[in-house]
């Protein structure tokens, strides 16, 4: 079986002492891409690292919404000359944070519309992170004409009718972690409807960990507990979901065919 977990962190503090196990241990669990997501100046360079230095690694990056204060003509510069570089699949995670609410919500918006303009202009879809804001966010991507762009709404967390709201703005759905949790009732009816070709799975490690390690430090190598419970809300065998969810991913990014 093999996995491609689409959201991960392993660039941040929570792994610095053990990368090369956190990987080994992925490996075993079966995934075997994932998209490590830079989301400021330390946290990009620390994943294009990452994207250099291991084969089925690739970066995501971009300026997180709890960062939209200090997204200026530099930034902007910095982040295109970065999005060209080998290996880098899409720009993110980018959208609207109100419950850490850093900045009003139209230097947020602004951020937000600036970095969709430029995903637009490089070709590259887009990884949105949307918290407490989800309206704001379905509306910015609708006017946006956002199908032209495409992109991932990531860790996804909302219920069915939201789903087919954003499914039908042309965005895939990520799921996280969330989908195993036993009150997530909503999440995992959204993930039932989700069309096969737009599903895809992550972790967000090191937050969110799925059942049965939730509360403590998540992993890229748990993905594999998001697939199985995924599954198991589908009735579908788990490699099917697998495969179905990396393929995807393959093609989103233009990686072009998976390999099996």
């Amino acid at each position: 079986m093999k996995i491609f977990d689409t959201h991960t962190h392993l660039n941040v503090q929570q792994f610095e002492n053990d990368t090369e196990e956190v990987l080994a241990k992925a490996k075993k669990l079966g995934v075997s891409e994932m998209a490590v997501v830079g989301f400021d100046h330390d946290t990009i360079e620390k994943s294009l690292a990452l994207k250099d230095n291991y084969e089925h690694i690739y970066s995501i990056i971009g300026w997180h919404p709890t960062e939209a204060g200090s997204y200026n003509q530099e930034v902007e510069a910095y982040l295109q000359e970065r999005l060209v570089l080998p290996k880098v699949v899409a720009l993110g995670e980018i959208g609207l944070d109100y419950y850490w609410m850093e900045d009003p919500k139209d230097v947020q918006e602004k951020v937000f519309r600036r970095q969709i303009a430029i995903a637009r202009e490089m070709n590259l879809p887009i990884s949105v992170h949307t918290r407490d804001a989800i309206e704001d966010t379905y509306e910015i991507l609708k006017s946006e004409n956002i199908q032209n762009v495409g992109g991932i709404m990531h860790s996804f967390s909302g219920d069915e009718e939201w789903a087919q709201r954003f499914l039908d703005l042309g965005m895939h759905l990520s799921f996280s972690g969330v989908v195993t949790f036993k009150k997530a009732l909503d999440v995992q009816a959204a993930a039932k409807i989700v069309p096969l070709d737009k599903l895809l799975v992550e972790t967000d490690a090191p937050y969110l960990a799925p059942v049965p390690y939730r509360g403590k430090r998540n992993e890229p190598g748990y993905t594999r507990y998001v697939v199985e419970k995924v599954a198991e809300l589908r009735e579908m065998p788990v490699e099917d979901v697998a495969s179905q969810t990396r393929r995807n991913a393959f093609r989103l990014f233009g990686l072009g065919e998976h390999e099996e």
